[in-house]
């Protein structure tokens, strides 16, 4: 479903899912939800700062209302 979500879309599945998790971190409410996120990633290397991040930087890049 996500890959074809993805095809759709004209984007690689990994491409479709950063939108999905930048789009979804984007709300205020949802910081905090992702600010917690190292504690489900454990051994992945992922952290809640490294979402956040990417996010404001395509946020930067896109000129989209990083609150």
């Amino acid at each position: 479903m996500l890959a074809t979500r993805a095809r759709s879309d004209g984007l690689s599945l990994e491409a479709y899912l950063l939108a999905v998790v930048l789009r979804e971190a984007s709300s205020a409410r949802n910081r905090v939800l992702v600010s917690g996120l190292s504690e489900w990633t454990t051994g992945t290397g992922v952290t809640g700062e490294n979402v956040l991040s990417v996010r404001s930087t395509k946020a930067a890049a896109s000129g989209w209302d990083d609150d």
